[in-house]
């Protein structure tokens, strides 16, 4: 299923219709989820795909086999997607992993009286748009990222497919105080400490490991591990619907790479529309920080 030049406009938001229908979209808002399901939520570009390695290496106690035989979109589909229903038919996994870019408002109902846990990754917005810029260049099945400054002007207005990354964000964040099976963790966390997220996600997971075990997801989900694993770094998927050449889908694995796209002029028009559209949000971000690789890297040539 092609359809690289189609978008499916669902309640108001563009979802790329190469992997989207609006039959896809309506079953994944009537989902029947289980109580024992997983749901791992994201914006684009959040930490999606860390999340699903790290969910993976948790539910097999840090054994890697199934992330180096299985790719991610086979052991944790997108509920949304057209593919999604039949995976699920023919997988006997418990539990099972699903994974959604869909907003609160749009998922939120079908999640109602359910005891599925959900585990929401965010990442500072403004890595995020320049993640998702550098991916529309690459994504054949995505709109024409334009320029920077276009794209920027987009994502801030929220008409990027998938909507706005503040709707989206306060949407599913919000419902935090009052869900005792939602957690929230965030793409610099998983960055300064990936044992300590691990061990924060085994824990609600309900899936708690032993040190050797922690160790083995630590090595297993590193970014550098992640980068060279074709079952998780996209590398199977033919150049005609993600051009290779143009970029690579695990690109960089850092936080504050913004700061070698952004103008002056660029963050200025940014912190005013971040400060408008969250003003009722209390949620603190980071925005830059070095991760545990590059920290021991240093701490070795000293």
């Amino acid at each position: 299923m092609a359809r690289l030049d189609v978008t499916e406009m669902f309640n108001g938001i563009s979802f790329p219709g190469h992997l989207h229908t609006q039959e896809s979209l309506e079953l994944a808002l009537k989902f029947p989820f289980l109580d024992t399901d997983i749901l791992i939520v994201s914006y684009p570009k959040s930490g999606t795909t860390w999340m699903q390695e790290m969910v993976s290496l948790i539910s097999s106690r840090g054994d890697p086999h199934l992330i180096q035989t299985v790719p991610n979109w086979a052991r944790a589909p997108w509920l949304e997607q057209y593919y999604c229903a039949a995976v699920l038919e023919t997988s006997s996994t418990v539990p099972r992993v699903i994974t959604t870019h869909l907003p609160h408002h749009l998922l939120g109902p079908a999640l109602q009286g359910s005891r599925a846990k959900v585990i929401y990754v965010s990442r500072n917005p403004k890595d995020v748009v320049v993640s998702f810029y550098h991916f529309h260049k690459m994504a054949n099945f995505l709109p024409d990222a334009g320029t920077f400054t276009e794209f920027l002007n987009r994502f801030l207005e929220g008409t990027l497919c998938f909507g706005s990354w503040f709707d989206h964000i306060k949407g599913w964040t919000s419902q935090t105080a009052t869900v005792n099976n939602l957690l929230h963790i965030t793409y610099e966390e998983m960055l300064l400490d990936l044992h300590g997220a691990i061990k924060r996600v085994s824990s609600f997971l309900q899936c708690p490991l032993v040190d050797e075990e922690v160790n083995n997801c630590v090595q297993h989900c590193s970014f550098s591990t992640m980068k060279n694993n074709k079952m998780v770094n996209y590398t199977m998927v033919p150049d005609d619907i993600m051009d290779h050449s143009k970029g690579s889908f695990m690109r960089k694995g850092k936080t504050g790479d913004w700061k070698n796209m952004f103008t002056e002029e660029q963050n200025q028009y940014f912190e005013s529309t971040f400060k408008s559209k969250m003003q009722d949000c209390t949620l603190e971000f980071v925005w830059e920080v070095q991760d545990e690789e590059e920290t021991h890297a240093k701490e070795k040539a000293v």
